[in-house]
């Protein structure tokens, strides 16, 4: 089957994979993202499905808007059968859903219509969730809301972080965009609409997401220390410096205790962390890294600060 594939981020990598070692695949054009700048020096840097595409001898086409006139008319002379769409980034319009045979089909990393919009995986965990997955649906010009056709579940460990779920969803759904292929091309797929009721979101992430809410209960601070790894990282203001201005300090991991105290306290210091009151319970900071600073075990954080008993964290 002739394929143009679009995505952009690590999840998609491994799709791109199945798909070109796949035989009876033809993967005529990977569209990406520009390069962007990245890191202080702002280089210019490649997504990471560029990067795979060029080292596996496709064509690389990376449009600023996929949907403009030019981009349409380079699309359509591929004359694709299919459009295969994993974390892209650009959502498409009708003049592009409508150029191949048989469809333009996304894999979405959650259970569809739970966690539409561009944080699946994240959001997931951060929720507490234990049970996720990854669907296969045909293409629609609202986002995340054409028909399902395959969908697989995925167990949320205890301790799964949002990178550790995104490496077994990115397995779990190459394999499901290979079986709705094979699907397609036997002419074997049934279209399921999604119940509209059942909708929940997972809208994009920001560094603001992450400063801690001492009110809400440790168990959902726990989550969300979980579910914002690696980005954007849990974080909260403590010891006020000299000048006035607040050090900023990173959260990685984090173990709830059963211990009641004043939202943001510091109840101890002893142990593997300080301990923290919040809404409900308490937690344990295990991991953490003060802004510009390596990081740290919540005891050696405690060693080298000065932290004190009874003082609030912001």
């Amino acid at each position: 089957m002739r394929i143009i594939f679009m995505g952009s981020a690590d999840l998609s990598c491994l799709t791109l994979d199945a798909l070109i070692d796949d035989s009876c695949n033809e993967v005529q054009a990977v569209i990406t993202q520009p390069d962007k700048p990245k890191g202080r020096a702002l280089h210019s840097a490649s997504c990471p499905v560029k990067m795979l595409a060029l080292e596996r001898g496709l064509e690389v086409i990376t449009p600023d808007n996929v949907n403009s006139d030019e981009s349409v008319k380079k699309l359509s002379a591929l004359n694709a059968e299919l459009i295969v769409v994993v974390a892209y980034g650009q959502i498409l319009r009708k003049s592009i859903l409508e150029l191949p045979s048989k469809g333009c089909i996304n894999m979405h990393a959650s259970l569809l219509p739970k966690y539409r919009g561009a944080a699946p995986i994240q959001w997931a965990v951060a929720n507490g969730e234990t049970v996720t997955g990854v669907t296969t649906m045909f293409m629609s010009e609202t986002m995340d809301a054409g028909d399902i056709i395959i969908q697989k579940e995925v167990a949320v460990d205890a301790h799964d972080t949002a990178g550790s779920l995104h490496d077994k969803l990115a397995l779990e759904g190459a394999a499901i965009i290979v079986k709705t292929i094979e699907a397609l091309r036997n002419n074997q797929v049934t279209r399921i609409p999604q119940n509209d009721s059942e909708v929940t979101f997972a809208p994009k992430l920001t560094k603001k997401d992450g400063k801690i809410d001492w009110t809400i209960p440790a168990e959902e601070i726990y989550n969300r220390v979980r579910g914002f790894n690696p980005w954007p990282m849990c974080w909260c203001n403590t010891l006020r410096e000299e000048n006035g201005s607040l050090q900023i300090l990173r959260v990685l991991d984090v173990r709830v205790e059963d211990v009641q105290g004043d939202p943001g306290k510091v109840l101890n210091l002893e142990g593997e962390g300080p301990l923290i009151g919040t809404g409900r319970k308490s937690v344990r900071l295990l991991t953490v890294q003060p802004e510009g600073k390596r990081i740290m075990s919540g005891n050696s954080y405690v060693c080298g600060h000065n932290m004190k008993i009874g003082q609030v964290i912001e």
